[in-house]
Formats: C-alpha cells, sequence, structure tokens
C-alpha cells in the first residue's frame, strides 16, 4: 500500500461528499451484487470497488455477469488504474485490490488475510486511509468474518458503513461478524441497500453541485 501522505483530488471521483463505495460479498455474492447494482443510476456520482471472494484457479466471470444488471462500466481492475465515478472495479481472482493515497489501484499477491486473496479487510483499510469522510463501505452475504477489521477502520476515520441485514443474506457470517462491531450506521434488507447508496451519493452530490453554481453566479 502506498503512504497516505496525500488525498485523492476531487477531480479523480465524484463532486458530492461521497466519491468511493467499496463492497464485500463472499458466498451468494454474485446475486446480492447485481440486486444492488442494478438499483444504480446512471449518473451515479461516485466509484465502486468490489471484493467477491472466487475461486483462484478459474477465471473470473463477474465482469460478464454484472455488466448485465448495471448502465454503469465494469471491469476488473488493474495495477495503476485511476478512480473515476460511474465505474465498477472488481478485484481480480488472487490478487489484494488497494486503494492508493493518489486515487489509483494498485494489486498484490502479498500474503492471505484470513486464508484470502482478495480480501475485503485490505481493500476497505486502504479505501478508508485514503477516502476517510468520503468512502461508503457495503457488507453483504458470505461466510467467515472478512471485512469486519475493514469496516472498523471506515468507521474510525470517518467513513460510512452499511451492512446487509442478516435475515435477508444467502450466508450470514459476514454481515454479523461487521455488525458486531458496532461501526454499522445502517443495516439494511438487500433491496434497500442500492436506495441507501443513491439517497448518499447522489443527495450530497447535488447539494456540492448546488453550493458549486451559488459560489459562481456571487463571483
Amino acid at each position: 500500500m502506498s503512504g497516505h501522505s496525500t488525498r485523492p483530488s476531487k477531480s479523480s471521483a465524484g463532486p458530492g461528499g461521497f466519491d468511493l463505495v467499496v463492497m464485500a460479498a463472499s458466498a451468494g455474492g454474485v446475486t446480492a451484487l447485481g440486486s444492488v447494482l442494478a438499483g444504480l443510476p446512471p449518473d451515479f456520482a461516485a466509484a465502486i470497488a468490489i471484493v467477491q471472494h472466487l475461486d483462484p484457479h478459474h477465471p473470473s466471470l463477474m465482469v460478464e455477469i454484472l455488466s448485465r444488471r448495471t448502465p454503469l462500466k465494469v471491469r476488473e481492475a488493474q495495477e495503476g488504474d485511476r478512480i473515476e465515478r460511474g465505474q465498477i472495479f472488481i478485484a481480480p481472482p488472487n490478487r489484494h485490490l488497494l486503494i492508493n493515497s493518489d486515487g489509483t489501484l494498485s494489486l498484490s499477491q502479498s500474503e492471505l488475510v484470513h486464508f484470502l486473496r482478495p480480501s475485503a479487510d485490505l481493500l476497505f483499510e486502504s479505501a478508508a486511509a485514503s477516502y476517510r469522510e468520503r468512502l461508503i463501505g457495503v457488507v453483504l452475504t458470505g461466510t467467515g468474518r472478512d471485512g469486519a477489521f475493514g469496516v472498523k477502520a471506515i468507521k474510525e476515520m470517518g467513513g460510512t458503513v452499511i451492512v446487509q441485514e442478516a435475515e435477508t443474506a444467502e450466508f450470514s457470517g459476514m454481515p454479523l461478524a461487521a455488525r458486531e462491531t458496532g461501526a454499522c450506521d445502517r443495516v439494511l434488507r438487500l433491496e434497500k441497500i442500492a436506495e441507501a447508496l443513491v439517497e448518499l451519493v447522489m443527495s450530497a452530490a447535488r447539494a456540492s453541485s448546488g453550493v458549486q453554481a451559488g459560489e459562481e453566479a456571487g463571483e
């Protein structure tokens, strides 16, 4: 992970209060992710980075599957990609996905975390260090505890945390572990998560645009 002395410029992401959404899922995650992404509008004013636990020995079809569910551009993350609003970056199989302080992505084959690579915790922690209060973390269905340390980091750095209600998760391990940290701002049914993201990201973007327009008019 790169140093944290600088923070991504506003121009590299959205115009509002939230510039990046990081999402994590494991078992049952493809369906859950598709459900959330299907509810986001074409002008969604933030970037999205996703860790979905995948079989490291097989090519991923995540990009093709999720592209059918959303008007946003979905791509497998590559080293050095720059975060841009309206784009969805998927961690490749067997690579950790990290957010750098300059608003770019890094991939790593460093050691497994909780027997996993990619790790939601590493994605969340690196994003929290760079995006702070401009970050939203989302934990969806999955087994295990991956993401629990990460949501604590997001909350400690001023970000916002949304967790899928365990009763609506195909596998409740990850949502329950995240909720047990006490770092969750909202615990929502799966079908309500996209609505919450739109509310948070788009309302902040509209408010920011209104302020900017007012400042320009007053010049």
